[in-house]
């Protein structure tokens, strides 16, 4: 039998049936994900009967709504990049990465970090991908740190809310702090501290087994199988996070924010950074309270500085990114986080 992986060695449909069954899966995910929210409406404030102004049903909606969401993202995600980067070979992108200055990579990957509309948790399967094809550890973090920071939704948003001046700002000081905490972290061994499977997932045995160029039917076991696999190693870390941060959404007072960051606070950057990192929202959500903060008298890089560590440091994305990362690497990712948040708050700050 040798080492050959059986689950690619499985019966195959033919590739107009295959091409079928991708659309209709597609479908039904769509059609999911944005019924999402109506469904759990429905059930929670409808067929159980919580009230939505309550702190009860807002916690017990934000926790299903939220569960769904996410493996839904994750899933589908991680078999959309499974299906990518089987069709690039490992060693195309380790020589297209080679071929430019480094300084280039990493701007290019936080470029690309801004352009993806993804949060914490759903950029993992992206740096599984990136690790798994051989890109640089410290370029990696810089797109991971940049995903859940930037996000064109939240960029429209602040647009509308405060004008051109502060998401050109905030695109352009996310950017920079990615690249320097990337650049930062570079600096030390990091290949010890990412978890094995990452190094050895479905997808990565398919692209160096096969010179990178499978079928459409392996591509699609494959992927399948890393859904799979990464989903098993993860589920629980998502229902536990997202917990967490329910029971917080919850039962936090909105005015607690405004009490401990007002502007006669000198420390009120950092306090809102610790205060928001625990927290778990995506950024859509974050804006409008960042625009009330602001406008009760929270200077807008402390307003900033809540929404960039509500958005990229929650314990959803902590928790999830255990999988992949040993702790001294985590910490140190997070601990750079944490300090280019808060410079980008100061400088708001400082020139608003």
């Amino acid at each position: 039998m040798g080492s050959t992986d059986t689950r690619l060695d499985r019966p195959r449909v033919s590739t107009r049936l295959l091409w079928l069954l991708l659309a209709a899966g597609v479908a039904a995910w769509i059609g999911l994900y944005a019924a999402n929210e109506r469904i759990w409406d429905v059930v929670i404030y409808g067929l159980v009967g919580l009230d939505p102004a309550s702190r009860l049903g807002d916690a017990v909606h934000f926790f299903f709504y939220d569960v769904v969401k996410i493996m839904l993202l994750v899933t589908g995600l991680i078999f959309v990049v499974g299906l990518i980067r089987t069709s690039i070979s490992p060693e195309r992108v380790r020589t297209l990465l080679a071929g430019r200055h480094a300084a280039t990579a990493y701007v290019l990957a936080a470029a690309f970090g801004s352009l993806t509309p993804f949060c914490a948790c759903s950029s993992v399967p992206l740096f599984v991908g990136f690790v798994a094809a051989g890109v640089p550890l410290g370029v990696t973090l810089t797109f991971l740190i940049t995903s859940p920071l930037i996000n064109q939704v939240g960029v429209v948003m602040l647009f509308g809310m405060f004008g051109w001046r502060v998401p050109v700002l905030y695109v352009a000081t996310a950017i920079v702090m990615a690249v320097a905490a990337g650049l930062a972290l570079s600096r030390l061994d990091l290949q010890r501290w990412v978890e094995p499977f990452v190094l050895s997932s479905p997808v990565g045995q398919l692209a160096a087994a096969d010179g990178g160029r499978p079928s459409l039917h392996d591509r699609v076991a494959a992927a399948r199988d890393e859904v799979a696999d990464i989903v098993a190693k993860v589920w629980a870390y998502v229902l536990v996070g997202i917990g967490i941060g329910a029971a917080i959404h919850g039962w936090v007072p909105a005015g607690f924010f405004a009490d401990v960051a007002g502007p006669d606070n000198p420390l009120a950057v950092p306090v809102v950074t610790v205060v928001g990192a625990p927290l778990y929202s995506n950024v859509a959500a974050v804006i409008p309270l960042v625009k009330a903060l602001h406008g009760a008298g929270v200077a807008i890089g402390t307003a900033m500085a809540f929404m960039m560590a509500v958005v990229g440091l929650s314990i959803p994305s902590f928790i999830l990114l255990r999988r992949v990362l040993k702790l001294p690497l985590l910490l140190l990712f997070h601990a750079a986080v944490v300090v280019g948040i808060i410079v980008i708050g100061v400088l708001f700050n400082l020139i608003s």
